[in-house]
């Protein structure tokens, strides 16, 4: 077997552990939340079914696009709000392995994270999108249409959606 073919079957097998752990832990916990569709441009078309959410590591790792994660980390630096069509705050994390993620928080459907600054812990659920330099974490409010999963940013003890 060629090394390119032994690297993509290690990288479904992860994906097919990923999963089966996420079933199995849904399954303990009771958690029963449709999640967000891995598409076949991001390495099979595997369901997250059970609410559990993909660690941006793992996103980053096999480079997924549009896949739900969850974690925490440290800002590292504030940027300057987009203010091209819907306007987001962005801000960067690195998270605990290292991985740094722009952070593009929804201010037209969420309310804007007063005050923060570099060295503040912050926690976040949204759409990762991957990019070489650690990814992009959007969605991270609330769907006004109600037809994509949920993201919300949390910092200094307040939840923001």
């Amino acid at each position: 077997m060629s090394a390119g073919k032994r690297s993509r079957f290690r990288r479904a097998a992860i994906l097919v552990l990923l999963t089966i752990m996420a079933l199995l832990i849904g399954r303990l916990t009771g958690i029963n939340n449709p999640g967000t569709e891995i598409n076949s441009d991001n390495r099979g078309a595997i369901q997250q079914q059970t609410g559990s959410y993909l660690s941006a590591s793992v996103a980053f790792q096999e480079q997924l696009q549009e896949v739900m994660v969850e974690g925490s980390g440290t800002v590292v630096k504030v940027l300057p709000d987009d203010t091209k069509g819907s306007r987001h705050q962005r801000f960067i994390v690195k998270i605990a392995d290292g991985q740094t993620l722009l952070i593009a928080h929804n201010i037209d459907i969420a309310p804007r994270i007063p005050n923060i600054a570099r060295g503040d812990s912050i926690s976040f659920r949204g759409s990762y999108v991957y990019n070489d330099r650690g990814g992009i974490v959007h969605w991270t409010h609330r769907d006004p249409n109600g037809t994509h999963p949920s993201g919300w940013l949390s910092h200094n003890g307040r939840k923001f959606q």
